[in-house]
């Protein structure tokens, strides 16, 4: 315990080694001490088990062998920090638990994870036992790395040597740690990069190697020359000379390595073939012709580089000509060539060279997978072994109890340029899952263990990505599914459409912001095809304008045919492997890889996890700069800070009772050999046999179930390793000779008895149960029956249990099931006999409760409104056909304001209050002659007003009644006493809001009593002594007319049923 301690304090002058150590977890103190590392050359430090790597862009000597010597089979705290510790612990814990492990190896694109890779697969390389065929076997995995890279690594605006395709390997062990092989993934290769690229980036290394490093005859045989300029898709990032890339030395790296991996001198030649024929097709230019279609362009000998190309592909020119320039349409029993437009034949062109590159690196990363299997399978021939013996080499999971594996995922960085496109989209994508990954098996998982253990610490709030992984992937409606929707509809389907869509769906989304949605001060950030998603590293803007072509990638039939036919033996077989004949639309880009992603996050979460987190120290990859707010960024995007809280605020290691008491029993006498008792007690007995500090461990309460013991520190974790790994070779010698006698003997007559016993208690109780259930049961049934029987009866003994259940049921039922309005009359539940009298005063009681809210409720606006309804209801209800439609219209206080009321008038009546008004038509009493009108209500009179004039003045006590028809006209009468024949005679008005103005009249006048609702006709008087009459009738139309005998003639449609 000493001598780890005294390692410990040493380790500790340069900084603290593990974060989980700093005496506070603080953003300032976090990053302080990773720059004081730094600045000492120290790049890597501890979170727990995490290991933290910043990339100091400049060579480190800590990589050599004697290194690697070091870190063999040492203890995780025992030694600075370092990738081999990690490698190591992550290969001994697969051999100690015989389970399989993998290595999330994650951060910015430029920050280290490829290198961090190859660092892991060298080091398993040298500390891995060797034979001769392992040495193969590891000789190969090493060299696939240089071909992968000059494949598919590319130079970009933050790493010269990005990845530009998601790589998992599965690394093969056998139960005694020998590596037998590898496994290679790979997911998205950037086939855009081929034929285009940002300002400073470069195409993939392979064709600069080929140009700068080919021999002469070489490239004669490929018609290649060694100016870069003299090739479109080498020349469009301005950046074809990069100081930190060595070219020509790299060439001679990759042609060694594809010998390494049983690439032989054939398909050698076919492979530069291919990757020569990518440039050739680049300089093949179009132009249009008279028609506006597409033809080859005369200048700069297109026929030389279109005859390269076809030579080198191994296709015939006039057919590859066509190809480019015509597309072949298939009319049922017919072909059809259509001419291509310029735009379309320079897609094709753009899309045959992604194809064939793409084909071909996934073609290599086959041939390297099918190298590593055949060499293990040449090995067991040789050694007399059957194949059924490798089986596991592609299917690891086949016979776990033989054969473990440790995993490598090094994928795409974040990446967040000027310009983002598809596939950045695609690469923040799998960060968001990778990072979602890590909450799942990291900080999600520390705290739901913690808590399930019931173990006292202090929760670390954590951002969960879920829904910025769901706004990308979500069925039907994430941007995935929205981008192969476009692709795949009819119509004119572009980027723009595409965009449209997603401010549809997405519109309040808070992650996701366009131009249209965005606010004034956003919106000057964002192009009008621009789209922002708020990732979990921050927020990043993409330009829409590629994204379908980008995810439909497709390739026209006519040259897949072609392609198919070619003599190049790599181009046939990449091409072969597609269905020519199919007629269904092959996954989109964005789909297939949603797809590899599901099934890698599947292949992670069955492995135990370890994680490395690269930081880039720089944006100007210098060395010696420590760029504070870069790395400041990354801490959180990477969420290092939540995952030191949960380190330090919980513990480091965690076992059940039973696996922790059962490993260490031997370090104390009081557990050894058998422990008795509960394992809760055993392991407490033990940790103080140890010396363990109250502070070093917490274990879970036994009385609730809890399973574990909880150890905060890893050094007490080490220091009880290393007292176990004296002790076992103490005990091994005495535990050999009487193990299996002793131990099966043991094992069968404990298991008998205790098999004899819980059989014949286990019966016992049960018939017991069964038997005193049945007792019960009986007793309840006869009192419900019994009851039931008697429920009509008075209370007694025998009903009274089924009285109160009958009560109890009711109210219950009643309680959901009360009327919710007072018009509800029928819903009242029927109640038993018995609760009969009670049930009334309930429905009572209720109904006065909502009369008594709703009365309440009414304001006194309303209140008038519902007297006024009423008066009218008194008057018209069930008389006159078209009120029912007026009961739903509010009445309002006046029809006309007084700024429309001539001022004359106004002036004329000022001394009178305007009551009401109202526009309405007056028929004159000679003739019937249609006028407009305006009629006002005052406290003494009612005026007839036409403009500046008052035409009329009605006094409220020479109104003698009012008339209207049953119908749905619109006519009212108003009958004025006529005394003097010289006096007007009655009023023939018609009024479209008539119940509102004979309520409002009936209400002035105090004329309630005066209206009449009647039928056919209505009696005018003209003047005294002289009458006419209104007649009504119903028709298809309304109208109104003088009829031949002289009286006016109304014609109502009927009411429509309500």
């Amino acid at each position: 315990m000493l001598v780890v301690e005294g390692a410990l304090n040493a380790r500790n002058q340069v900084g603290i080694q593990d974060f989980v150590l700093l005496d506070e977890t603080s953003e300032a103190a976090f990053l302080s001490n990773l720059k004081k590392r730094f600045c000492k050359d120290l790049i890597y430090t501890y979170i727990g088990t995490l290991l933290v790597s910043v990339n100091p862009y400049k060579e480190l000597d800590i990589y050599n062998k004697e290194q690697m010597d070091v870190y063999m089979g040492v203890n995780f705290y025992e030694l600075p920090p370092h990738i081999y510790a990690l490698a190591d612990n992550a290969y001994h814990g697969m051999l100690a638990d015989f389970s399989n492990h993998f290595i999330l190896i994650s951060g910015e694109s430029g920050a280290g994870k490829t290198e961090a890779s190859k660092k892991i697969l060298q080091y398993y390389a040298v500390s891995c036992p060797s034979t001769a065929l392992l040495n193969t076997v590891r000789d190969k995995m090493l060299m696939s790395n240089p071909v992968l890279e000059a494949f598919g690594n590319a130079k970009t605006l933050k790493n010269d040597n990005s990845s530009r395709f998601g790589k998992y390997m599965d690394i093969q062990f056998d139960s005694q740690g020998d590596a037998l092989g590898g496994h290679i993934l790979n997911y998205l290769l950037e086939k855009s990069r081929v034929v285009h690229q940002n300002h400073g980036e470069r195409n993939f290394h392979i064709f600069y190697q080929l140009l700068d490093g080919g021999e002469e005859d070489l490239l004669q045989q490929l018609g290649l020359e060694r100016d870069r300029q003299h090739y479109s898709y080498l020349t469009q990032g301005e950046c074809a000379v990069v100081p930190s890339v060595d070219d020509k030395k790299d060439w001679k790296t990759v042609k060694n390595a594809l010998q390494v991996i049983d690439i032989d001198a054939i398909h050698t030649n076919h492979l530069f073939g291919i990757v020569a024929s990518v440039l050739h097709l680049g300089n093949v230019r179009f132009e249009p012709d008279s028609k506006g279609h597409a033809s080859l362009n005369n200048q700069n000998n297109p026929n030389a580089e279109l005859h390269w190309v076809s030579h080198l592909l191994g296709v015939d020119a006039n057919s590859l000509q066509e190809g480019l320039t015509y597309r072949k349409i298939e009319a049922k029993t017919e072909q059809v060539l259509s001419p291509f437009l310029l735009d379309h034949a320079i897609y094709g062109r753009d899309a045959l060279a992604k194809a064939i590159y793409g084909h071909t690196f996934t073609w290599l990363v086959n041939r390297i997978n099918a190298s590593t299997e055949n060499t293990v399978s040449s090995f067991f021939c040789q050694t007399g072994q059957t194949l059924c013996d490798i089986v596991f080499f592609f299917f690891p999971f086949q016979d776990p109890s033989k054969k473990t594996v440790i995993g490598l995922l090094d994928i795409y960085g974040f990446e967040v340029f000027n310009i983002n496109s598809f596939e950045q989209f695609c690469i923040n994508y799998c960060n968001e899952k990778l990072q979602q990954l890590f909450i799942q098996l990291t900080l999600k998982a520390e705290q739901e263990e913690y808590e399930a253990e019931d173990i006292e610490w202090e929760p670390v709030h954590f951002f969960n990505n879920k829904i910025i992984c769901d706004l990308v992937e979500e069925r039907h409606r994430g941007i995935i599914s929205i981008l192969d929707e476009e692709c795949l509809r009819p119509g004119e389907a572009t980027d723009l459409t595409f965009l449209e869509r997603l401010e549809e769906q997405m519109g309040t989304h808070p992650h996701f912001v366009s131009h249209k949605l965005a606010d004034k001060k956003t919106r000057r950030t964002l192009e009008r095809g621009d789209f922002r998603l708020l990732h979990y590293a921050g927020e990043v803007t993409y330009c829409v304008v590629g994204f379908l072509d980008k995810n439909n990638d497709l390739l026209y039939k006519n040259i897949k045919d072609l392609m198919c036919q070619s003599k190049n033996a790599i181009v046939r077989q990449c091409f072969s492997c597609m269905d020519p004949d199919s007629r269904r639309r092959p996954e989109t880009v964005a789909t297939q890889f949603k797809s590899s992603l599901l099934k890698l996050t599947e292949i992670l979460v069955a492995k135990d996890a370890w994680y490395i987190r690269c930081l880039k120290s720089n944006e100007s990859k210098k060395p010696g700069q420590f760029d504070e707010a870069l790395i400041r960024h990354q801490i959180k995007y990477l969420g290092l800070m939540q995952h030191l809280r949960v380190r330090r605020a919980g513990f480091a290691y965690r076992r059940k009772y039973e696996v922790f008491l059962q490993r260490y029993k031997a370090l104390c006498p009081a557990t050894w050999p058998h422990w008795r008792g509960e394992p809760a007690d055993g392991v407490l007995v033990l940790v103080r046999h140890l010396g363990y500090f109250p502070n070093e461990y917490k274990m879970g309460s036994w009385i609730n179930h809890r399973t574990k013991i909880f150890i905060r520190h890893p050094r007490t974790l080490y220091a009880t390793e290393d007292a176990f790994e004296k002790c076992k070779h103490q005990l091994a010698t005495r535990l050999q000779a009487k193990y299996k006698g002793y131990r099966a003997k043991g094992v069968f007559r404990k298991q008998k008895e205790a098999a004899t016993k819980i059989e014949t208690c286990w019966r016992g109780v049960q018939a017991r149960k069964e038997r005193d259930k049945r007792a019960w049961a009986v007793k309840v049934i006869k009192r419900f029956i019994k009851g039931y029987m008697t429920r009509g009866q008075a209370k007694v003994t025998d009903n009274s249990e089924y009285l109160v259940f009958v009560r109890q049921n009711y109210l219950n039922r009643l309680q959901d099931n009360l009327p919710k309005t007072l018009l509800d009359k029928t819903t009242w539940l029927s109640p038993p006999h018995v609760l009969a009298e009670t049930s009334e005063l309930l429905r009572k009681l209720h109904y006065r409760l909502m009369v008594r809210k709703y009365v309440r409720g009414i304001t006194t606006q309303k209140k008038t409104q519902l007297q006024m309804k009423l008066i009218a209801s008194a008057m018209f209800k069930g008389k006159k056909e078209s009120y029912p439609q007026s009961v739903a219209q509010p009445f309002v206080d006046t029809r006309i304001s007084d700024e429309d009321i001539n001022a004359r008038v106004l002036q004329m009546l000022r001394n009178e209050h305007i009551k009401y008004a109202v526009p309405m038509m007056k028929y004159d009493r000679n003739g019937f002659k249609r006028r407009p009108r305006q009629l006002i209500f005052t406290q003494a009179a009612a005026y007839m007003v036409e403009e500046a004039r008052i035409k009329q003045r009605i006094l409220y006590t020479a109104l003698k009644g009012i008339s209207v028809s049953n119908l749905t006209d619109s006519i009212v009468v108003l009958h004025i006493t006529c005394e003097d024949p010289k006096e007007k005679g009655d009023l023939v008005l018609q009024c479209n809001h008539l119940f509102e103005l004979v309520t409002k009249l009936c209400i002035i006048a105090n004329k309630q009593n005066v209206v009449r609702v009647l039928q056919g006709s209505i009696k005018v008087e003209i003047q005294a002594g002289k009458e006419s009459a209104v007649e009504f009738s119903t028709g298809p139309e309304p109208m109104v007319y003088k009829a031949k005998n002289g009286h006016l003639t109304v014609v109502a449609t009927r009411a429509r049923p309500r």
